[in-house]
């Protein structure tokens, strides 16, 4: 280009958007303060008026003068994000390969990206001078909810929260009020909160056992510089206390603390036990919240308000001063990884590259952690803190399997397994029965014609929701009534199968009198149903707990002495090289439920392939022995962690155009030295939601290789006319191989 501007300073500034780039802005002609790197803007784009956030300034722009746009205001007088967590979130752009613009947009709450104030403001409502005169001569005559609040503004100002207080529903008064100019409103700042510098000291906590204390105390002499922990405690071994000790001594030297978790289920339970310790301010994060509610937790961390921020995945972008150190707790689970949407990212491996730039240890606790996590550990990039014992001396639950092709099952559940169910409850402990799968039963089928309901829209079949009396897929959510008869034939139509909602049925009906309590997407959908159910068990009320992988995120149930696994099969054969690692995580996991208190627990897995090896080793040796076994096989097989995956995902409305666009993409690739593309294929459930998937995977034993590649190939990908024909994205990292 030609006709360089010179022009000091020029803002280059993200934008939400699908290109690659930085944009070029002028600053504004008036402003009373230089505007930083971190700060949000709003800029013209087009015929749009968009907000951006500015990454860097700049002397000069290669766009010509006659070009080059003014920012039309900044809107903060200090960056939303501060340098660290700006170069994280501009290296995390480049990892992932994802537009920096939409990374920056999915760290921010929504109300920010719209353009909400950066600090806590109150809204107030006042009279106007019209609206004086028409109160004093009685008006509004036929509106009585306007006449009050009129009334209620007759003598001062007041608070947004002072009218709903006083008023109780009142937005639809002041609109029309406003409109008709009688009233008006505006936005105030609050006065931040004092904050006091000296903690109160928290309570001692139980006393630690020897191998808590020694974690303890080696995180605590890292608290100055980044190491990375991991925190291998068996179930039950008392991780949570130790987080809590390390976030003690965190406050203690005026920083604070970040706590990830993966599932919304968990936060309450450790909110509660880090409320309990610390008095001081906390903020917690998670998808579940109003807009209003994530921007309020989001604006007390930003303040340091909130000295401890507890969230789930996308918390790991949360502003934090004086971050003193990360937990992820739970390290090993699926859920923090992001595989769906745009930008795709790893919520705890993004943890350890923060804290590392922030000179902050990194605490990943689990009792399973994950391959890759065993794998860094072995090379030394991470040190292991053992928990070998469970805090309350307990003994690790007896586990043994039961043979369903020696014994006889009913409905899901072996006699033994029912057996044993009894002998539990009449020593008063309670029993928790694990099945990975929600609904009545997975299939409804016709035993004259062999129909079976499908999904019309996946490759898959309709759930049977006995309850509701519905047919659902879970996969795309298709919903339809629950037919008498088939629809093909009309003869009459049976379950095949069982669903947590059918053993809970048959649950009852052996065990009459005997409150069960379910746990799984069905019944915890609102907000508060959680905390009821963990009332349930944890009262004595629910005496049998019926749940899928929603009731192995590290619950505490002290009196579940019992834990019978349906359909441990599930995982033993998959194509994916995940999937036994999923499946020992989730039994172990599973099994770490029982026994927690003062008595022994039981742990009974049902299959039909007692020999099997993973179930063998899993038996003998436990999970270390199977991730030894793990590393091995995948060390010969080079698959991850031993080599670097990239996967390219699309979908569109034919298979024939979802495969076309991914061969397209593989012919651009220049034969790389060390870099093989394998695909493309057509997912393992090829029809999803109505469209056809397909991927195709790229892979290096070299993670530098492999993003070479990646830099030099996805600009051509995106010039691909198909590309714009299909929905597609780039997963770095993926963990699961649909």
């Amino acid at each position: 280009m030609t006709g360089k501007t010179d022009i000091a300073p020029i803002l280059r500034v993200a934008l939400a958007t699908p290109l690659r780039r930085l944009f070029d802005y002028r600053a504004p002609a008036e402003c009373a303060a230089p505007i930083e790197p971190g700060m949000r803007v709003r800029v013209p784009f087009g015929r749009q008026r968009l907000i951006g956030v500015v990454m860097e300034t700049a002397l000069r722009s290669d766009l010509p003068d006659g070009r080059l746009k003014a920012v039309i205001e900044p809107l903060d007088d200090r960056p939303i994000f501060d340098r660290a967590l700006l170069e994280l979130l501009d290296w995390a752009a480049g990892y992932y390969h994802h537009p920096i613009g939409e990374v920056l947009s999915a760290a921010l709450p929504k109300a920010l990206r719209l353009g909400a104030s950066l600090r806590a403001v109150e809204e107030r409502w006042r009279l106007t001078a019209a609206g004086h005169a028409a109160y004093s001569s009685g008006e509004p005559r036929r509106a009585p909810r306007q006449r009050q609040l009129l009334a209620a503004l007759s003598d001062a100002e007041l608070s947004a929260d002072t009218l709903q207080d006083r008023l109780g529903s009142w937005r639809e008064a002041g609109r029309a009020l406003r409109a008709r100019g009688w009233v008006t409103s505006a936005e105030q700042p609050l006065a931040p909160q004092p904050q006091n510098p000296v903690l109160p000291q928290p309570p001692p906590g139980p006393t630690l056992n020897e191998e808590q204390r020694q974690a303890t105390e080696r995180i605590c002499q890292s608290l100055d510089a980044f190491s990375a922990f991991v925190l291998h405690g068996i179930t039950g071994s008392g991780k949570t206390e130790v987080y809590l000790r390390v976030t003690g001594q965190v406050l203690a030297k005026g920083r604070s603390a970040l706590v990830l978790v993966p599932e919304i289920g968990l936060t309450p339970q450790l909110v509660a036990r880090f409320r309990e310790r610390f008095a001081v301010g906390m903020s917690v994060l998670h998808s579940a919240l109003t807009d209003q509610e994530r921007l309020s937790a989001w604006r007390e961390a930003f303040s340091g308000q909130a000295r401890i921020v507890l969230g789930t995945r996308s918390a790991v972008f949360a502003p934090v001063p004086r971050l003193g150190v990360i937990i992820v707790d739970e390290e090993h689970d699926a859920s923090f990884k992001q595989h769906e949407g745009g930008f795709r990212y790893s919520a705890r491996d993004l943890a350890v590259v923060r804290a590392r730039r922030a000179a902050a240890p990194a605490v990943l606790g689990s009792a399973t952690p994950a391959i890759e996590t065993l794998h860094n550990v072995e090379a030394g990039r991470y040190v292991r803190l053992p928990l070998t014992r469970r805090a309350v001396q307990a003994a690790p639950p007896r586990i043994s399997l039961i043979d369903l092709r020696a014994n006889a099952h009913h409905a899901g559940l072996s006699t033994p397994a029912v057996q044993a169910i009894e002998r539990h409850l009449g020593a008063g402990g309670q029993a928790l029965v694990f099945l990975n799968r929600r609904g009545y039963a997975p299939t409804l089928l016709c035993t004259a014609c062999g129909w079976i309901a499908p999904c019309t829209a996946c490759d898959a079949r309709l759930t049977v929701h006995l309850a509701a009396a519905r047919l659902r897929c879970h996969h795309c959510g298709a919903d339809a009534q629950l037919p008498e008869r088939c629809p093909q034939c009309g003869f009459a139509v049976k379950t095949v199968g069982q669903g947590t909602e059918r053993i809970e049925e048959t649950l009852a009906r052996l065990f009459p009198g005997l409150p069960c309590v379910r746990l799984d997407r069905d019944v915890v959908r609102h907000r508060g149903d959680m905390e009821e159910a963990m009332r349930r068990i944890a009262s004595g009320e629910g005496r049998i707990l019926v749940g899928t992988q929603m009731v192995t995120k590290g619950h505490d149930f002290p009196n579940v002495t019992l834990v019978v696994v349906l359909n441990a099969d599930q995982g033993l054969f998959s194509t994916d090289f995940r999937a036994p690692e999923r499946l020992a995580q989730t039994i172990v996991q599973v099994a770490g439920r029982a026994g927690r208190g003062e008595r022994p627990g039981e742990v009974l897995i049902q299959t039909e392939f007692p020999a099997h090896p993973l179930l063998a080793g899993l038996l003998a040796e436990g999970y270390e022995g199977f991730a030894r076994t793990a590393l091995r096989e995948r060390s010969e097989a080079s698959w991850p962690p031993f080599s670097r995956l990239a996967a390219v995902r699309d979908s569109a409305a034919t298979a024939e155009a979802a495969l076309a666009f991914l061969t397209e993409a593989r012919a651009l690739a220049d034969r790389p030295r060390g870099v093989r593309l394998l695909g493309p294929v057509p997912a393992a459930m090829a029809k999803r939601a109505g469209r056809h998937h397909a991927q195709l995977l790229v892979e290096s034993t070299e993670r530098a290789r492999l993003h070479r590649f990646l830099d030099a190939w996805l600009p051509r990908v995106e010039s691909l006319p198909s590309a714009r024909r299909v929905r597609w994205a780039l997963d770095v990292d993926p963990i699961e191989l649909f």
